[in-house]
């Protein structure tokens, strides 16, 4: 399935969870990470809400076994640790920072009074959560009906937030490892799609990874 930009979080109307709380005089906490940093594990009370102002964030899960598996990785505006709001007492998946990241950190409770008393921020999270949702459904169709070449381009498109102002951007710096573990491949398969895409000028692959938007066709292709 080709992505849809206009359903995704990073292409909506700016928001600025920062500049909101400071015009609403509402105190919050920022702290910074550094790259590979550890901001919440698997199995740790679920206790606050997370919005990311600066940099990414690696949202994973480990079974039983010891296989790990990336659920998303997200940017800045995006919320993340949101569980807590529906119940979830403790946190279902480790979060960790990708690139130096700077978050904002809200209390459940004080979010949970926010989204009841601010329409603005209730607005922006509902879409945000719907957002995020459709994205789930994509993924999982992706998973189920789509090639390992076919899904790792799409993922590659969206982390390069395809669409937005039609500029792709330079990926953060990920392992192929980390890019099987989204994709559901093995490394071996990683690496030798990534070769193709090179080869072929879809990407420009030497450490840092560039999408470039002919990479668009692979996803098309039928």
């Amino acid at each position: 399935m080709p992505p849809k930009p206009a359903l995704s979080p990073s292409t909506l109307p700016l928001f600025d969870l920062r500049e909101f709380l400071d015009s609403a005089g509402i105190r919050r906490k920022v702290s910074k990470y550094a790259r590979s940093a550890v901001i919440f594990s698997q199995g740790s009370p679920a206790e606050h809400v997370f919005y990311i102002q600066q940099g990414s964030v690696k949202i994973s899960v480990l079974s039983r076994t010891g296989k790990e598996a990336v659920v998303a990785i997200l940017g800045a505006r995006d919320f993340f640790g949101e569980g807590c709001l529906a119940g979830q007492p403790r946190r279902m998946a480790t979060a960790s920072a990708m690139s130096a990241t700077t978050v904002l950190v809200v209390d459940k409770p004080k979010m949970q009074e926010l989204l009841h008393q601010e329409p603005t921020l209730a607005d922006r999270f509902l879409t945000h959560m719907l957002a995020r949702n459709i994205k789930i459904e994509e993924d999982l169709v992706d998973q189920l009906f789509n090639s390992s070449e076919k899904r790792l381009a799409r993922t590659l498109l969206l982390l390069a937030r395809y669409g937005k102002d039609d500029q792709p951007l330079r990926l953060p710096k990920m392992s192929q490892e980390t890019l099987a573990e989204m994709v559901g491949t093995t490394r071996s398969r990683v690496n030798f799609f990534m070769n193709k895409f090179r080869d072929l000028g879809f990407i420009e692959y030497n450490g840092e990874i560039k999408v470039n938007r002919s990479l668009l066709t692979v996803v098309l292709h039928q």
